[in-house]
């Protein structure tokens, strides 16, 4: 029995020291079960997808997300991905799962998707990586995020003015002379800024668009690298990024109106480099069939279903209504039912 309680102990640990994915903040119809169900990292941006409505290629064999809401649908999504660290020192009531094979990924396809169902509202769809200068912005986020800095350069220059984090964290054992420290901090004032600028536009979170924010973060990744994962610095860090996520998701939650998606992704480290260039929906070349190098389109799309029974039903209605009119035309007393035929008969009677 005491083997048991001591294995059943060890793979709890593992489960919960390992790369992660929590759940910050959902609303009620966004129902994530209880439970320690593995979900491989390739499938992330298909579990967004599904957590904002929207239909993905290959369904989901994952428990841990219920069936939501047919009429309800999250007004935003946010996924911060932390690279350094297995796990964070979240709020107990969150929902946490274990990510298996962390590869890279993005959220362009749930970009495209957004893109193409509301071209004509006025979506905000952010995705930023601070380390790397990689920016994205779609819709109404040119406007929202105008003032936004996103170079190193700027982010730098917005520490050193009125009302950074400099003024307002516990810095303890960080330093604001350390290349690494400085990064970590950059990407802690990135998540301060558009929490600001969100609150400044709520009004844009009462559209029918859904808005989607991803961001990527590899401050603590640096600090690890730097000074190690027992290091003063690092757990440190730690704990500052804990409260500024916590507060972030409190903060989009609330404009949102309790309508919105907060998720965090942490990994220890990707098992390849994240290469991506910076594009625009709007100029990219739209391949129908990715995985074919013949550029060959799908069987059938994601609207399918729709288009086939919209056309089998209408097939069904004109092929009624055809035998319908032919056999009460077949049945019809051209002396009785038609008016040229009585009036004929009366004429050739007066006549």
């Amino acid at each position: 029995v005491d083997s048991g309680m001591v294995l059943i102990s060890v793979v709890h640990r593992i489960c919960v020291l390992g790369d992660q994915l929590t759940v910050l903040r959902s609303p009620q119809y966004v129902t994530f079960r209880e439970g320690q169900w593995p979900l491989a990292g390739e499938k992330v941006p298909d579990l967004v997808a599904l957590t904002m409505g929207f239909s993905v290629q290959e369904d989901l064999d994952w428990p841990g997300l219920a069936a939501g809401s047919l009429f309800q649908r999250p007004r935003a999504t946010a996924l911060i991905a932390v690279r350094g660290v297995g796990s964070l020192d979240l709020p107990s009531n969150t929902s946490s799962y274990p990510l298996e094979n962390p590869v890279p990924f993005t959220l362009d396809s749930v970009a495209n998707t957004i893109h193409t169902l509301f071209a004509e509202s006025t979506p905000v769809v952010l995705q930023l990586a601070p380390s790397e200068e990689r920016l994205y912005m779609m819709g109404m986020a040119n406007t929202v995020f105008e003032d936004l800095p996103v170079t190193l350069q700027q982010i730098r220059a917005r520490l050193s003015q009125e009302g950074s984090v400099l003024h307002s964290l516990p810095l303890h054992s960080l330093s604001r002379n350390s290349e690494a420290d400085l990064l970590f901090l950059s990407e802690v004032q990135v998540l301060h800024d558009i929490s600001a600028l969100l609150q400044r536009h709520k009004h844009l979170a009462k559209d029918q668009a859904p808005d989607l924010f991803s961001l990527e973060l590899a401050g603590l990744e640096e600090i690890a690298r730097r000074y190690g994962n027992d290091s003063p610095q690092f757990q440190d860090a730690t704990k500052i990024l804990a409260s500024v996520l916590q507060k972030f998701a409190d903060d989009v939650y609330g404009v949102y109106g309790n309508n919105a998606v907060v998720e965090v992704v942490t990994v220890k480290t990707f098992e390849a480099p994240l290469t991506r260039k910076s594009r625009s929906i709007l100029e990219s070349k739209q391949i129908s069939n990715p995985g074919s190098p013949y550029n060959l389109a799908y069987k059938y799309n994601f609207e399918y279903a729709v288009i086939f029974n919209i056309v089998l039903w209408l097939m069904i209605m004109l092929a009624l209504a055809v035998i319908v009119i032919a056999y009460n035309l077949w049945n019809m007393d051209p002396g009785y039912d038609s008016i040229i035929y009585r009036m004929t008969n009366q004429k050739i009677r007066m006549d």
